[in-house]
């Protein structure tokens, strides 16, 4: 049996949820709506500078790495609250002057790959998903969640940076809600033809 590699909206927003419950949870929520939202890779994320947001603009820059193209992107209202609420805080924390990185360790400085994998599975162990989480699942849940709203394939590859259109194909290809009507449509055509 196949280990599933994404998560559901409901799940995401589960672990957001759950995040506040622990101690640097304001960062934590934070640090998974990001990936969710801008399917940020996890490298991608902890390179995240405060140079690349402007919050008076509404905007970030998403630095791809892998060869992807980097772009900018908009920020949700929801975004914005939960960095604005991460900032306020993160002001606090030993070696917020002195790094630029968004997200911060507790004890100062940058934040690991390894400390970032642990919030993720915790935040999932909290939330109560069903699998054991990553931070690439959210990746995936971006991919999967733009196709289930509509958005065009073209369109999810330039968002999440992908070079070869390969990569983005598997969001929009197993999405069964593109068949949805099919046959209905094929009904009324019938019905329509015989007036």
């Amino acid at each position: 049996m196949m280990k599933r590699k994404y998560l559901t909206r409901s799940e995401v927003s589960g672990m957001m949820e759950s995040a506040l419950s622990v101690r640097s949870g304001v960062r934590d929520r934070c640090m998974i709506m990001f990936c969710f939202h801008h399917g940020f890779r996890i490298s991608e994320l902890l390179c995240l500078r405060i140079s690349d947001i402007v919050i008076a603009e509404g905007y970030i820059t998403v630095h791809r790495l892998k060869n992807g193209f980097s772009t900018v992107h908009p920020l949700l209202a929801e975004e914005l609250s939960a960095l604005q609420a991460w900032l306020a805080e993160r002001s606090g924390w030993k070696g917020a002057g002195s790094c630029d990185a968004v997200f911060l360790s507790r004890r100062g400085g940058a934040m690991s790959r390894q400390q970032a994998y642990r919030i993720i599975r915790r935040c999932g162990e909290l939330a109560g998903v069903g699998v054991t989480t990553h931070p690439h699942m959210l990746r995936h849940a971006c991919g999967y969640a733009l196709a289930d709203r509509g958005v065009d394939t073209r369109l999810i590859q330039d968002y999440l940076g992908h070079r070869n259109i390969r990569h983005t194909v598997r969001y929009t290809a197993s999405n069964a809600g593109r068949f949805r009507g099919l046959w209905e449509r094929e009904e009324r055509g019938k019905d329509t033809a015989s007036i």
